[in-house]
């Protein structure tokens, strides 16, 4: 029996999912829900319906996973908990300082309603947070260091879409050289936000928009570009779409540790990504944590989860005999 999956807007993370979905062969697409006129939205998968997102409810009974392909900025803080009350769903809310207070506003829905609901995942958070806390547990005496990019934010990019007087915008996340080779090197140095990366943002604004405005509220916006050395430049539709098509990301999780009764012996643990495209490979994780989901719930487990609460083998379409024999 397949995993009756929705997805909950399609953006470029509902396309990625779409796609992911036709490379798991336990997975079956039910339906895609939009605010956009369904009439005018062409899926790439024959046979499945496309709905206003006002008529999700009518199909609780179709849907075992729903899959939330909103942002976080101001979608999945609002629709996260409230869908958890009819669905089991993953977002990937990815807002770091507010992953506390989202978890706890669905928790309380998804224990009411009895559905797992797996919130923040995708890279970082996720597969960034699972590879901070394995190193972490190994090398207790050490630091962590994550750095992001070159790459688009896709949360960053929203949350520049979002200001007023903006048509459309690009956020590149660069790492600064020089503190990750100095992580690189084992010295465990003192490193502010400010001096792990910069921000560069390419905006389109509108006609007659106060571009000082946009310009300082993007480079003072909280949880975002505030603790940054922000740069923004106003640039055409033409040349956004002619430069700054692509989704590339990727990034680093490097701890440094000390082992040894004297602390004599130092370790580097690194774990780095290199993406293409940054909604393909979040969608791709997504929808392996969208099975486990599935299989925590019919367990009958519920509530709020996040990535460590997941055991490893929940993701993998393989038996726990396959994997003991093929992966262990």
């Amino acid at each position: 029996m397949s995993i009756r999956i929705g997805i909950y807007g399609y953006g470029n993370l509902g396309r990625g999912v779409e796609s992911a979905i036709r490379q798991n062969d336990d997975m079956e697409l039910v339906a895609v829900f939009t605010r956009r006129a369904p009439e005018t939205l062409k899926i790439r998968t024959e046979g499945v319906k496309v709905c206003h997102v006002d008529d999700a409810l009518k199909m609780i009974d179709d849907i075992d996973v729903m899959i939330l392909c909103g942002g976080s900025a101001t979608d999945l803080p609002v629709q996260t908990p409230e869908l958890s009350k009819y669905f089991n769903v993953v977002d990937s809310f990815d807002t770091h300082a507010r992953i506390p207070e989202h978890f706890a506003n669905v928790d309380a829905e998804a224990k009411k309603s009895g559905k797992v609901a797996l919130i923040s995942v995708g890279w970082d958070p996720g597969m960034f947070s699972l590879n901070r806390l394995y190193a972490s547990a190994i090398l207790p005496d050490g630091k962590d260091y994550t750095f992001w990019g070159k790459g688009v934010s896709q949360g960053h990019s929203d949350a520049i879409r979002r200001v007023e007087g903006v048509l459309d915008g690009k956020q590149y996340t660069i790492p600064v050289d020089e503190a990750l080779e100095a992580v690189r090197s084992g010295s465990c140095p003192e490193l502010t936000t400010r001096q792990k990366h910069i921000r560069e943002c390419f905006v389109v604004a509108e006609e007659g928009a106060d571009l000082a405005r946009i310009e300082q509220e993007i480079k003072s916006m909280p949880n975002y570009f505030a603790d940054y050395d922000t740069t923004v430049h106003f640039i055409s539709a033409e040349e956004l779409k002619r430069d700054h098509s692509g989704i590339p990301h990727g990034g680093f999780v490097i701890r440094s540790g000390k082992t040894g009764f004297d602390s004599e012996n130092t370790h580097v643990i690194e774990y780095s990504l290199r993406l293409d495209s940054n909604p393909e490979f979040t969608s791709s994780v997504i929808v392996a944590y969208a099975r486990a989901a599935y299989r925590l719930n019919n367990e009958g487990q519920y509530g709020c989860k996040t990535v460590f609460d997941v055991p490893p083998a929940y993701l993998s379409i393989k038996s726990a005999e396959e994997l003991r024999k093929e992966m262990l």
